[in-house]
């Protein structure tokens, strides 16, 4: 995620969503990854990394969660390709949502794409530099939405990759959990300020 632009609202190239297509995407696609988690449990039944809740793992996530939010302000800045991608996911997904929506879009997916691939895939690929890459490549590539948007794909796999690292320093899924949750809520609320901004 990251900040608007100043011109007004970029509009997809793609039929505009609903709030109600959006959310209930939201969900079923926040089901198939727990049941994926499920699914790969049930194969390869490998010690998941445990989501224990402490004051300091929850900081820890906190600060993760801001540092994203202010690279992605710095890179959407700098890379117009990234810009680019970014302003279609942003007006494609969060501009069709009310605000009490984006509660919704900050715990859906971090609890979903968490638990799958910092929970699950990186302790079953190795909780190592191997595993991190995997996981975040594969990451990435949940984010590819096609071939104009392969630089929010390359986006996604360096904050899986961040993420990652979170989840390996501490040994707690928490902290890429959390951190999930505020970049994108930070980032969807700041959007949507923004855009009233603009539109007003």
């Amino acid at each position: 995620m990251s900040e608007p632009p100043s011109n007004p609202t970029p509009q997809p190239d793609v039929e505009p969503l609903s709030r109600v297509q959006v959310l209930t995407a939201m969900g079923v696609t926040a089901i198939v990854l727990l049941l994926a988690s499920r699914l790969w449990l049930l194969l390869d039944p490998v010690a998941l990394l445990p989501l224990d809740w402490s004051i300091q793992s929850a900081l820890w996530g906190v600060g993760l969660g801001v540092g994203i939010t202010a690279a992605s302000s710095i890179t959407y800045r700098l890379w117009a390709g990234y810009r680019q991608s970014a302003d279609y996911y942003l007006a494609l997904i969060i501009q069709p949502l009310a605000l009490p929506d984006l509660i919704w879009l900050g715990l859906l997916p971090a609890l979903s794409e968490e638990l799958l691939f910092r929970g699950v895939m990186l302790p079953s690929v190795g909780l190592n530099w191997y595993g991190l890459l995997i996981s975040s490549l594969c990451f990435g590539v949940m984010h590819f939405s096609g071939r104009e948007q392969w630089s929010y794909m390359i986006w996604a796999t360096t904050i899986g990759l961040v993420l990652g690292w979170g989840a390996l320093e501490t040994g707690n899924l928490l902290v890429p959990v959390v951190a999930h949750i505020v970049t994108n809520l930070v980032s969807s609320c700041i959007w949507k300020w923004r855009m009233r901004d603009v539109a007003g």
